[in-house]
């Protein structure tokens, strides 16, 4: 008997495989906020090379994603990772 599998979408196809993707998701291993965080720089950065502007960029997205106010989106796509900081282990 041939098992019928719903393909899952893989939102991080550029980075990892389909199959990697479904055997993380499965094990509860995929954050899914920051897989959507992922998506909206993407999104942003495809609008914005497109010469949409900011603003509208950011609106754009919102439609995709109506539960998230302006500012939070911003918030998003402005994102700067540094490095963290961390305290010296004192033995």
């Amino acid at each position: 008997m041939k098992e019928i599998k719903a393909k899952m979408d893989n939102p991080l196809s550029e980075l990892i495989s389909d199959d990697i993707y479904e055997l993380l998701s499965t094990h509860g291993l995929i954050d899914e906020k920051s897989v959507r965080d992922f998506q909206i720089r993407k999104t942003f950065k495809q609008l914005r090379s497109s010469k949409v502007s900011a603003g509208d960029a950011i609106d754009a997205i919102r439609e995709n994603y109506p539960y998230l106010q302006f500012d939070t989106i911003r918030k998003i796509v402005y994102q700067i990772n540094l490095p963290s900081v961390k305290e010296n282990n004192k033995s």
